[in-house]
């Protein structure tokens, strides 16, 4: 396993703060092996491991752990004087009301704490105000390409070109990477999907009718880097006569949101200066999760280029929306630190239309920030202040 400097560049600083650090990430992304690498560094600072208590609440070794008190009892039991304490739990929304054991460890007890979870309303409205100013959160996605060829450990044009083309479609999930075969791979993808469906979706939210749950979220993963339509998947169970609501359609993409298996993303109007209602876009976490059920459907190379440049913008710690300029769509206006980029992905611009289209939707765009278009394309298209980028140089940039 690769560290995961990204990440730990970011998380560093707060190491020793009493602020709660709440990291949160879909399910095997790499949560878990992120806290043991932190872990790691806050042993090589001297700190002994008497003062380091970590709590993994998947591991049936902690399943007597069941709610606030419980967890207060065992750590509670562990502290034996007043230095500083290190306090790590992993998938901590398995403990009920674990929220109450955390505030008061904070108030009462000389500790640094830091907590994973696998769904994005670990930090509900209700908890955020209990918790108020007393946490930071990091999102972790999968791999990004950079980490993935980190690790594979290659430097060649052709093997890196290879990995390129094995990430569009198969995503970056780390322990994918352990399996040699197709068939070990595509089983492995298979069992984590259905772990986020069943243990993070279906089970939390008490989904009675399966068939049409599943059918719904194939459709979804199956469909990435798309305006979001629900009268076409209406339309299509219609077809097949299947009672469907679109109030159930919607609920299921907030459930997919909520498990961190999509990204719902805004459309803000450049020139009305404001976020557009029913025009958000929905992007996968992993490609590799939505791969795998796109039996006998045409390769969306262009969406999957999309999405692979979308999360690599997050990853990059921007704040991303889908950008509408007077009816022409821009990819993506990426924010941070009070500036912006402006971001159009094509899989290739070999097509002079495409290249009018790409670069044209720009047009009348008179701030002084950057804009990109990205594509698979080796020649460079950059034309009147517009910069064009190798999507493989781009993703292996040093930021």
């Amino acid at each position: 396993m690769i560290k995961r400097e990204m990440y730990l560049k970011r998380i560093r600083e707060f190491y020793s703060l009493d602020i709660i650090k709440v990291i949160i990430g879909i399910r095997r992304c790499g949560k878990s092996v992120l806290l043991k690498q932190i872990i790691d560094e806050i042993r090589d600072s001297k700190i002994d491991d008497e003062h380091i208590i970590y709590v993994n609440f998947e591991d049936v070794e902690y399943s007597f752990i069941n709610d606030y008190m419980d967890l207060n009892k065992f750590v509670k039991d562990k502290i034996s004087d007043k230095e500083k304490y290190y306090l790590f739990f992993d998938e901590i929304e398995l403990v009920s009301e674990w929220e109450k054991a955390i505030n008061s460890f904070k108030a009462t007890l000389n500790v640094s704490i830091f907590i994973t979870g696998s769904n994005s309303k670990l930090l509900s409205s209700e908890l955020a105000t209990l918790l108020s100013g007393r946490y930071v959160s990091f999102l972790i996605n999968p791999f990004s390409f950079k980490e993935v060829v980190l690790l594979k450990g290659i430097s060649d044009k052709q093997d890196v070109e290879d990995a390129f083309n094995d990430y569009l479609m198969w995503g970056g999930m780390p322990q994918r990477f352990d399996f040699v075969t197709e068939e070990a791979r595509n089983n492995y993808l298979r069992d984590v999907f259905s772990s986020i469906v069943l243990k993070d979706i279906v089970k939390r939210n008490n989904i009675l009718n399966l068939n049409i749950f599943e059918r719904i979220m194939e459709y979804l993963v199956t469909n990435p880097s798309q305006v979001f339509s629900p009268k076409n998947m209406l339309g299509e169970f219609a077809k097949e006569k299947i009672p469907v609501s679109s109030k159930t359609v919607y609920e299921c993409l907030d459930y997919a949101v909520s498990s961190i298996l999509m990204s719902r993303v805004s459309t803000y109007d450049v020139r009305g200066k404001r976020i557009l209602s029913r025009k958000d876009k929905y992007y996968l976490t992993d490609l590799g999760l939505g791969q795998i059920l796109n039996v006998n459907k045409k390769t969306q190379y262009g969406a999957y280029l999309e999405n692979i440049v979308f999360n690599e913008l997050v990853n990059r710690g921007y704040d991303v929306s889908v950008g509408n300029n007077n009816g022409k769509e821009i990819d993506f206006i990426a924010t941070k630190h009070n500036k912006k980029e402006y971001y159009q992905v094509a899989f290739t611009l070999a097509d002079e239309k495409t290249e009018v289209r790409e670069f044209g939707a720009f047009d009348n765009i008179d701030d002084n920030y950057p804009k990109y278009v990205i594509s698979t394309d080796k020649i460079d298209y950059s034309q009147n202040g517009i910069i064009h980028k190798n999507v493989i140089l781009w993703l292996l940039e040093e930021v």
